[in-house]
Protein backbone atom coordinates (compact mmCIF):
# COMPACT_ATOMS: atom_id res chain seq x y z
CA UNK A 1 0.00 0.00 0.00
CA UNK A 2 2.86 2.05 0.06
CA UNK A 3 2.67 3.74 -3.12
CA UNK A 4 -0.94 4.35 -3.15
CA UNK A 5 -0.92 5.96 0.10
CA UNK A 6 2.37 8.14 -1.64
CA UNK A 7 0.22 9.84 -4.48
CA UNK A 8 -1.74 12.30 -4.50
CA UNK A 9 -5.19 11.50 -3.11
CA UNK A 10 -7.92 12.35 -6.24
CA UNK A 11 -9.61 15.24 -3.81
CA UNK A 12 -5.86 16.65 -3.77
CA UNK A 13 -4.86 19.04 -7.20
CA UNK A 14 -1.64 16.62 -8.99
CA UNK A 15 -0.39 19.63 -10.03
CA UNK A 16 0.19 23.88 -8.84
CA UNK A 17 -2.91 25.79 -10.49
CA UNK A 18 -0.25 27.74 -12.06
CA UNK A 19 1.15 25.34 -14.12
CA UNK A 20 -2.13 23.94 -15.33
CA UNK A 21 -3.26 27.67 -16.54
CA UNK A 22 0.10 27.96 -18.39
CA UNK A 23 -0.74 24.79 -20.38
CA UNK A 24 -4.30 25.40 -20.77
CA UNK A 25 -4.91 21.77 -19.60
CA UNK A 26 -8.74 21.75 -18.25
CA UNK A 27 -10.04 19.60 -14.97
CA UNK A 28 -10.96 16.45 -17.78
CA UNK A 29 -7.94 14.83 -19.03
CA UNK A 30 -7.09 15.36 -22.44
CA UNK A 31 -4.63 14.34 -24.86
CA UNK A 32 -3.53 14.19 -28.20
CA UNK A 33 -3.33 10.44 -29.38
CA UNK A 34 -0.86 9.36 -31.81
CA UNK A 35 -2.45 7.73 -34.66
CA UNK A 36 0.45 6.07 -36.12
CA UNK A 37 -1.58 5.08 -39.69
CA UNK A 38 1.54 5.13 -42.04
CA UNK A 39 3.67 3.49 -39.59
CA UNK A 40 1.75 1.39 -37.32
CA UNK A 41 3.74 -0.24 -34.08
CA UNK A 42 3.31 -3.37 -33.26
CA UNK A 43 3.97 -2.36 -29.33
CA UNK A 44 2.04 0.01 -27.47
CA UNK A 45 3.32 3.62 -27.49
CA UNK A 46 3.36 6.02 -24.52
CA UNK A 47 0.68 8.00 -25.65
CA UNK A 48 -1.18 5.89 -28.41
CA UNK A 49 -4.83 5.13 -28.72
CA UNK A 50 -4.19 2.04 -28.05
CA UNK A 51 -2.61 2.27 -24.48
CA UNK A 52 -5.82 4.62 -23.61
CA UNK A 53 -8.11 2.18 -25.03
CA UNK A 54 -6.88 -0.96 -23.34
CA UNK A 55 -6.29 1.01 -19.86
CA UNK A 56 -9.67 3.26 -20.09
CA UNK A 57 -11.02 1.60 -16.96
CA UNK A 58 -8.42 3.16 -14.55
CA UNK A 59 -9.63 6.74 -16.60
CA UNK A 60 -13.13 5.59 -15.38
CA UNK A 61 -15.23 9.26 -16.25
CA UNK A 62 -11.95 11.21 -17.07
CA UNK A 63 -11.22 10.74 -20.46
CA UNK A 64 -13.43 11.77 -23.16
CA UNK A 65 -14.65 10.25 -25.91
CA UNK A 66 -14.53 12.47 -28.87
CA UNK A 67 -10.88 13.75 -30.13
CA UNK A 68 -8.88 16.15 -27.89
CA UNK A 69 -8.72 19.81 -28.18
CA UNK A 70 -5.38 20.30 -25.31
CA UNK A 71 -2.98 18.88 -26.27
CA UNK A 72 -0.35 17.27 -23.92
CA UNK A 73 2.68 19.85 -22.37
CA UNK A 74 5.79 19.29 -23.77
CA UNK A 75 7.24 18.34 -20.46
CA UNK A 76 7.17 14.76 -19.70
CA UNK A 77 7.60 14.71 -15.78
CA UNK A 78 4.69 16.98 -15.47
CA UNK A 79 2.58 14.77 -17.50
CA UNK A 80 3.71 11.60 -15.84
CA UNK A 81 2.35 13.02 -12.85
CA UNK A 82 -1.13 14.01 -14.20
CA UNK A 83 -1.42 11.06 -15.43
CA UNK A 84 -1.04 8.67 -12.14
CA UNK A 85 -2.42 11.34 -10.81
CA UNK A 86 -5.76 10.38 -12.84
CA UNK A 87 -5.63 6.80 -12.55
CA UNK A 88 -5.44 6.69 -8.59
CA UNK A 89 -8.91 6.57 -7.84
CA UNK A 90 -9.83 3.36 -9.67
CA UNK A 91 -6.75 1.93 -8.54
CA UNK A 92 -7.76 2.24 -5.43
CA UNK A 93 -11.11 1.10 -5.85
CA UNK A 94 -10.04 -2.03 -7.68
CA UNK A 95 -7.88 -2.59 -4.48
CA UNK A 96 -10.65 -2.57 -2.01
CA UNK A 97 -12.79 -4.65 -4.56
CA UNK A 98 -10.15 -7.32 -4.31
CA UNK A 99 -9.93 -7.03 -0.63
CA UNK A 100 -13.35 -7.49 -0.07
CA UNK A 101 -13.55 -10.36 -2.74
CA UNK A 102 -10.64 -11.83 -0.48
CA UNK A 103 -12.59 -11.61 2.75
CA UNK A 104 -16.07 -12.88 1.58
CA UNK A 105 -14.77 -15.92 -0.35
CA UNK A 106 -12.74 -17.37 3.11
CA UNK A 107 -14.95 -15.64 5.78
CA UNK A 108 -13.05 -15.65 9.31
CA UNK A 109 -10.29 -17.98 7.17
CA UNK A 110 -7.24 -16.53 6.67
CA UNK A 111 -5.71 -16.46 3.28
CA UNK A 112 -2.20 -15.75 2.22
CA UNK A 113 -1.17 -13.19 -0.45
CA UNK A 114 -1.80 -13.23 -4.07
CA UNK A 115 0.91 -14.76 -6.55
CA UNK A 116 3.11 -12.61 -8.91
CA UNK A 117 4.24 -14.45 -12.00
CA UNK A 118 6.89 -12.65 -14.22
CA UNK A 119 6.04 -13.45 -17.73
CA UNK A 120 8.39 -13.22 -20.78
CA UNK A 121 6.06 -12.47 -23.93
CA UNK A 122 9.17 -13.16 -26.56
CA UNK A 123 10.11 -10.64 -29.14
CA UNK A 124 6.44 -9.59 -30.47
CA UNK A 125 4.79 -12.81 -32.73
CA UNK A 126 2.36 -14.05 -30.60
CA UNK A 127 2.94 -17.63 -31.47
CA UNK A 128 5.97 -17.85 -29.78
CA UNK A 129 4.25 -17.32 -26.77
CA UNK A 130 4.59 -20.46 -24.43
CA UNK A 131 1.54 -22.31 -23.64
CA UNK A 132 2.21 -21.80 -20.01
CA UNK A 133 2.32 -17.69 -20.58
CA UNK A 134 -0.91 -18.15 -22.34
CA UNK A 135 -2.80 -20.33 -19.56
CA UNK A 136 -1.26 -17.25 -16.53
CA UNK A 137 -2.54 -14.50 -19.43
CA UNK A 138 -5.95 -15.34 -19.55
CA UNK A 139 -6.35 -16.14 -15.68
CA UNK A 140 -5.12 -13.10 -14.33
CA UNK A 141 -6.89 -10.31 -12.41
CA UNK A 142 -4.25 -7.58 -13.34
CA UNK A 143 -2.02 -7.59 -15.89
CA UNK A 144 0.80 -4.58 -15.73
CA UNK A 145 2.88 -4.99 -19.16
CA UNK A 146 5.86 -2.86 -20.99
CA UNK A 147 6.42 -1.43 -23.90
CA UNK A 148 7.78 -3.79 -25.90
CA UNK A 149 4.54 -6.78 -25.00
CA UNK A 150 3.24 -7.32 -28.42
CA UNK A 151 -0.90 -5.68 -29.27
CA UNK A 152 -1.46 -9.35 -30.46
CA UNK A 153 -0.41 -10.60 -27.28
CA UNK A 154 -2.23 -8.63 -25.46
CA UNK A 155 -5.37 -9.22 -27.12
CA UNK A 156 -5.09 -12.48 -25.95
CA UNK A 157 -5.66 -11.51 -22.12
CA UNK A 158 -9.12 -12.56 -20.66
CA UNK A 159 -12.38 -11.01 -20.74
CA UNK A 160 -12.40 -9.52 -16.92
CA UNK A 161 -8.43 -8.82 -16.50
CA UNK A 162 -7.17 -5.44 -15.82
CA UNK A 163 -4.84 -3.87 -18.12
CA UNK A 164 -2.07 -1.30 -16.54
CA UNK A 165 0.62 0.48 -18.61
CA UNK A 166 3.95 0.83 -17.07
CA UNK A 167 6.67 1.15 -20.08
CA UNK A 168 9.22 2.78 -20.30
CA UNK A 169 10.79 4.71 -23.17
CA UNK A 170 13.70 7.09 -23.56
CA UNK A 171 13.14 10.09 -21.76
CA UNK A 172 9.80 9.06 -20.36
CA UNK A 173 9.11 6.19 -17.35
CA UNK A 174 5.43 6.29 -17.04
CA UNK A 175 6.26 4.23 -13.92
CA UNK A 176 9.73 4.00 -12.23
CA UNK A 177 10.69 1.02 -11.03
CA UNK A 178 10.29 1.17 -7.61
CA UNK A 179 6.65 2.46 -8.20
CA UNK A 180 6.15 -1.18 -9.89
CA UNK A 181 7.41 -2.81 -7.19
CA UNK A 182 5.05 -1.22 -4.79
CA UNK A 183 1.95 -1.98 -7.57
CA UNK A 184 3.11 -5.43 -7.69
CA UNK A 185 3.15 -5.55 -3.81
CA UNK A 186 -0.17 -4.03 -3.24
CA UNK A 187 -2.34 -5.76 -5.53
CA UNK A 188 -0.82 -9.23 -4.75
CA UNK A 189 -1.20 -8.30 -0.90
CA UNK A 190 -4.80 -7.88 -1.67
CA UNK A 191 -4.72 -11.55 -2.95
CA UNK A 192 -5.14 -11.06 -6.77
CA UNK A 193 -3.38 -12.70 -9.54
CA UNK A 194 -0.83 -10.13 -11.09
CA UNK A 195 0.78 -10.93 -13.92
CA UNK A 196 4.07 -8.97 -15.05
CA UNK A 197 4.04 -9.07 -18.63
CA UNK A 198 7.31 -8.32 -20.09
CA UNK A 199 9.01 -8.63 -23.51
CA UNK A 200 11.26 -11.23 -24.52
CA UNK A 201 12.02 -12.84 -21.47
CA UNK A 202 11.76 -11.56 -18.25
CA UNK A 203 15.22 -12.37 -17.02
CA UNK A 204 17.31 -10.91 -19.70
CA UNK A 205 18.20 -7.42 -19.29
CA UNK A 206 14.38 -7.17 -18.43
CA UNK A 207 14.84 -6.14 -14.67
CA UNK A 208 12.48 -9.38 -13.43
CA UNK A 209 15.42 -9.93 -11.17
CA UNK A 210 14.90 -6.81 -9.23
CA UNK A 211 11.21 -7.19 -9.06
CA UNK A 212 11.44 -11.08 -8.39
CA UNK A 213 14.18 -10.35 -5.20
CA UNK A 214 11.86 -7.34 -3.95
CA UNK A 215 8.77 -9.84 -3.59
CA UNK A 216 10.46 -12.34 -2.41
CA UNK A 217 11.70 -9.85 0.37
CA UNK A 218 8.08 -8.72 0.93
CA UNK A 219 6.81 -12.73 1.34
CA UNK A 220 5.43 -12.68 -1.85
CA UNK A 221 5.55 -15.85 -3.94
CA UNK A 222 7.00 -14.76 -7.39
CA UNK A 223 6.97 -17.53 -10.22
CA UNK A 224 8.63 -16.95 -13.27
CA UNK A 225 7.81 -18.03 -17.20
CA UNK A 226 10.64 -17.84 -19.43
CA UNK A 227 10.17 -16.37 -22.65
CA UNK A 228 12.23 -16.50 -26.11
CA UNK A 229 14.43 -13.74 -25.60
CA UNK A 230 14.78 -11.13 -28.58
CA UNK A 231 18.39 -12.88 -29.46
CA UNK A 232 16.92 -16.22 -29.88
CA UNK A 233 13.76 -15.38 -31.33
CA UNK A 234 15.23 -12.72 -34.06
CA UNK A 235 17.89 -14.62 -34.88
CA UNK A 236 15.36 -18.10 -36.17
CA UNK A 237 13.32 -15.53 -37.77
CA UNK A 238 16.77 -14.35 -40.02
CA UNK A 239 18.17 -18.08 -40.25
CA UNK A 240 21.41 -16.91 -37.95
CA UNK A 241 22.72 -19.63 -35.59
CA UNK A 242 24.10 -17.82 -32.53
CA UNK A 243 27.08 -20.73 -32.08
CA UNK A 244 28.38 -22.87 -35.65
CA UNK A 245 30.98 -25.15 -35.06
CA UNK A 246 33.94 -23.33 -36.51
CA UNK A 247 32.44 -20.17 -37.13
CA UNK A 248 31.34 -19.04 -33.38
CA UNK A 249 31.72 -21.20 -29.96
CA UNK A 250 30.41 -18.74 -28.00
CA UNK A 251 27.93 -16.02 -27.94
CA UNK A 252 28.07 -12.91 -25.62
CA UNK A 253 24.34 -11.09 -24.98
CA UNK A 254 25.25 -6.93 -24.08
CA UNK A 255 23.39 -3.74 -22.92
CA UNK A 256 24.28 -0.98 -24.87
CA UNK A 257 22.90 1.01 -22.42
CA UNK A 258 25.12 3.14 -20.22
CA UNK A 259 24.70 3.27 -16.30
CA UNK A 260 24.79 6.83 -16.64
CA UNK A 261 22.90 7.50 -20.09
CA UNK A 262 24.94 9.12 -22.73
CA UNK A 263 26.35 7.68 -25.62
CA UNK A 264 29.22 5.54 -24.06
CA UNK A 265 28.21 2.25 -23.82
CA UNK A 266 29.14 -0.38 -20.87
CA UNK A 267 33.03 -0.99 -20.76
CA UNK A 268 32.75 -4.75 -21.90
CA UNK A 269 34.61 -3.78 -25.73
CA UNK A 270 37.73 -5.20 -25.19
CA UNK A 271 36.47 -8.45 -23.39
CA UNK A 272 33.54 -8.65 -26.51
CA UNK A 273 35.98 -7.82 -29.10
CA UNK A 274 36.78 -11.82 -30.02
CA UNK A 275 36.47 -12.71 -33.79
CA UNK A 276 35.07 -16.69 -32.62
CA UNK A 277 32.21 -15.45 -30.88
CA UNK A 278 28.85 -14.10 -31.80
CA UNK A 279 27.70 -10.66 -30.01
CA UNK A 280 23.76 -9.67 -29.55
CA UNK A 281 23.47 -6.31 -28.42
CA UNK A 282 20.20 -4.80 -26.57
CA UNK A 283 19.23 -1.50 -26.77
CA UNK A 284 22.12 -0.59 -28.60
CA UNK A 285 21.28 2.24 -31.03
CA UNK A 286 22.30 5.34 -29.55
CA UNK A 287 25.40 3.74 -28.52
CA UNK A 288 26.18 1.74 -31.63
CA UNK A 289 28.90 4.20 -32.61
CA UNK A 290 31.30 4.53 -29.78
CA UNK A 291 31.10 0.40 -29.44
CA UNK A 292 31.92 -0.41 -32.47
CA UNK A 293 34.32 1.56 -32.66
CA UNK A 294 36.07 0.18 -29.42
CA UNK A 295 35.39 -3.10 -30.89
CA UNK A 296 37.55 -2.38 -33.98
CA UNK A 297 40.05 -0.90 -31.92
CA UNK A 298 40.27 -3.84 -29.55
CA UNK A 299 40.66 -6.26 -32.89
CA UNK A 300 37.61 -7.25 -34.10
CA UNK A 301 37.75 -6.88 -37.56
CA UNK A 302 35.92 -3.82 -39.45
CA UNK A 303 34.89 -6.24 -42.01
CA UNK A 304 32.77 -8.77 -39.58
CA UNK A 305 29.01 -9.18 -40.68
CA UNK A 306 26.58 -7.15 -39.00
CA UNK A 307 23.09 -7.05 -38.88
CA UNK A 308 20.34 -4.63 -37.39
CA UNK A 309 16.66 -5.89 -37.12
CA UNK A 310 13.51 -3.25 -36.22
CA UNK A 311 10.63 -4.90 -34.54
CA UNK A 312 11.55 -8.24 -35.00
CA UNK A 313 9.74 -11.36 -36.00
CA UNK A 314 6.41 -8.75 -36.08
CA UNK A 315 4.80 -7.61 -39.26
CA UNK A 316 6.97 -4.20 -39.29
CA UNK A 317 9.71 -5.96 -39.28
CA UNK A 318 12.88 -4.45 -41.15
CA UNK A 319 16.45 -5.19 -41.58
CA UNK A 320 20.16 -4.19 -42.08
CA UNK A 321 22.71 -6.15 -43.19
CA UNK A 322 26.57 -4.33 -43.51
CA UNK A 323 29.89 -4.84 -42.12
CA UNK A 324 30.45 -3.64 -38.62
CA UNK A 325 32.71 -0.68 -40.10
CA UNK A 326 29.47 0.64 -42.03
CA UNK A 327 26.55 -0.33 -39.73
CA UNK A 328 26.26 2.32 -38.00
CA UNK A 329 25.96 4.94 -40.94
CA UNK A 330 23.30 1.95 -42.31
CA UNK A 331 21.40 2.36 -39.46
CA UNK A 332 20.92 6.08 -39.82
CA UNK A 333 21.03 6.62 -43.44
CA UNK A 334 17.67 3.88 -42.99
CA UNK A 335 16.33 5.50 -40.02
CA UNK A 336 15.81 2.48 -38.11
CA UNK A 337 14.65 3.06 -34.75
CA UNK A 338 13.87 1.31 -31.26
CA UNK A 339 13.44 -1.55 -30.73
CA UNK A 340 16.56 -2.50 -32.98
CA UNK A 341 18.48 -5.36 -31.66
CA UNK A 342 22.12 -5.60 -33.30
CA UNK A 343 23.72 -9.06 -34.29
CA UNK A 344 27.64 -8.82 -35.07
CA UNK A 345 29.41 -11.98 -35.58
CA UNK A 346 30.86 -14.21 -38.65
CA UNK A 347 27.67 -16.23 -38.13
CA UNK A 348 25.64 -13.16 -39.55
CA UNK A 349 27.34 -14.60 -43.43
CA UNK A 350 25.24 -17.86 -43.11
CA UNK A 351 21.67 -15.96 -43.13
CA UNK A 352 20.14 -16.83 -46.48
CA UNK A 353 18.98 -13.27 -46.43
CA UNK A 354 23.16 -11.70 -46.60
CA UNK A 355 23.51 -10.33 -49.30
CA UNK A 356 26.15 -12.85 -51.82
CA UNK A 357 29.68 -11.75 -51.40
CA UNK A 358 28.99 -8.15 -49.79
CA UNK A 359 29.01 -6.56 -53.52
CA UNK A 360 26.88 -3.79 -51.93
CA UNK A 361 28.00 -1.81 -48.55
CA UNK A 362 24.58 -2.93 -46.93
CA UNK A 363 21.04 -4.27 -47.61
CA UNK A 364 17.68 -3.56 -46.52
CA UNK A 365 15.16 -6.25 -46.24
CA UNK A 366 11.71 -5.16 -45.18
CA UNK A 367 9.70 -8.60 -45.96
CA UNK A 368 9.31 -11.16 -43.57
Amino acid sequence: MALLSRLPSSSTPPIQSTKTKSFGLKPVFTINCASNSQNISPFTEKHSIERYDRDSWVYKNQLQQSSSSCPLPSDEEFVRDYDIALQLPELKKLLQVLREKRENENGSEKRGPGNVFLVGTGPGDPQLLTLKALRVIESADLLLYDRLVSNDVLSLVGPNAKLLYVGKTAGYHSRTQEEIHELLLCFAEAGASVVRLKGGDPLVFGRGGEEMDFLQQQGIEVKVIPGITAASGIAAELGIPLTHRGVANSVRFLTGHSRKGGTDPLFVAENAADPDSTLVVYMGLSTLPSLASKLMYHGLPDDTPAAAVERGTTPQQRIVFAELKDLADEIASNQLASPTLIIIGKVVALSPLWPGAMKETSTLVESR
